[in-house]
């Protein structure tokens, strides 16, 4: 066992917007293996593939059909998980609770190109899908039986993705998920108790260790946190306090793009595949309540730990409630630093115009 990894084993960190250890001990990511692995081979992908229903003039599941579109494209979910005609049931026996689950959900189409993943759009493309999800979560959030706009990307059929075409969807609840719950509660805790925001002081420890900053831009940074529990996990942040999209000026939006995309870029690099990730935007809830508090940022969660090899949730996390991890978060964003900015299909910009 080398220096650097006997630093990080048998260790607890404290998950300061969850509030609970994440367990560390680095050295079980080299354990022998003998389960399940999945198949890193990159498939050849189609610029437009005439039997995906989120391809331009095909034919949806629901019998609808795309309109011919070239930029991003937004419609609503043909099967959403919540809807606005929820049946009117409520019932509380003091035990027991059940209320309507009422809600509208979009699809975002990222491009008409079926092979173009966000890592590899052209940056203004970037920057209008942002615009679009800051769009989205205005006119969804105006709606007075909206409280929460959650954004998100499933990426890979190694977290589940149901159709490969680059998309993420929106779902707007009349509840607020219960991880931002738990994100807020944590943050105005200790603005209560030391009278700073929890985030900011997020960004101004990864800033003084610096060993763990991916990308920094004029307004924005990419880190993998302290406290990360996936390998490769990765926060990505505005650096001025901003509550949701909505807040950000079209110069912090471009460098919001410019840093997201990097860090995606290094991504595909690091395994010269097409990562797989989950990116979940947490944005302020839109009920009216105070959030002043709250920090936008984007949290990314990749299930690889090696090629081919996932991180399973299993005893730890599912039976006792605690997350180990079975890499060191410096270990994970060296390699990170290291990866090109560069994609490794050269389909973006060059190097010296990635950040600014």
């Amino acid at each position: 066992m080398n220096e650097q990894k006997s630093k990080h084993v048998w260790e607890q960190r404290w998950h300061p917007l969850r509030r609970e250890w994440v367990i560390v001990a680095s050295h079980r990511n080299t354990r022998p293996w003998s389960g399940k692995t999945e198949d890193i081979n990159e498939a050849t992908a189609l610029r437009y593939d005439p039997t995906c229903y989120l391809c331009p003039g095909n034919e949806r599941v629901g019998g609808a059909r795309n309109p011919d579109y070239t930029g991003v494209f937004v419609f609503t979910n043909d099967h959403p998980p919540t809807g606005p005609n929820a049946p009117d049931v409520h019932s509380d026996d003091g035990l027991y609770r059940v209320t309507p689950a009422h809600g509208l959900c979009r699809v975002v189409n990222y491009s008409p190109r079926h092979d173009l993943t966000l890592a590899e759009l052209p940056i203004e493309q970037v920057v209008s899908l942002i615009e679009a999800w800051r769009d989205e979560y205005v006119s969804l959030g105006a709606r007075p039986e909206i409280n929460h706009v959650l954004i998100f990307e499933n990426k890979g059929k190694e977290v589940g993705v149901s159709n490969p075409h680059p998309h993420c969807q929106i779902y707007a609840t009349n509840f607020v998920f219960s991880l931002i719950e738990r994100e807020e509660a944590a943050a105005k805790e200790y603005h209560e108790r030391t009278g700073r925001n929890l985030f900011l002081d997020v960004i101004a420890a990864e800033q003084r260790d610096g060993q763990r900053i991916l990308v920094e831009t004029s307004n924005a940074i990419a880190f993998v946190p302290q406290f990360a529990r996936y390998a490769y996990e990765v926060y990505v942040m505005p650096k001025p306090l901003r509550h949701s999209l909505a807040d950000l000026s079209a110069d912090e939006i471009h460098d919001l793009a410019v840093t997201l995309q990097t860090v995606l870029i290094k991504y595909d690099n690091l395994f010269q595949m097409p990562f797989p990730y989950l990116l979940a935007i947490h944005q302020a809830p839109t009920d009216g309540a105070d959030h002043s508090q709250f920090q936008l940022h984007i949290e990314l969660q990749p299930p690889l730990r090696q090629p081919g090899l996932l991180k399973f949730l299993a005893g730890p996390e599912l039976g006792g409630g605690n997350f180990l991890s079975d890499t060191s978060p410096e270990e994970k964003a060296a390699e990170l630093q290291a990866a090109s900015e560069v994609h490794y299909r050269n389909s973006t910009a060059s190097g010296s115009e990635r950040v600014r």
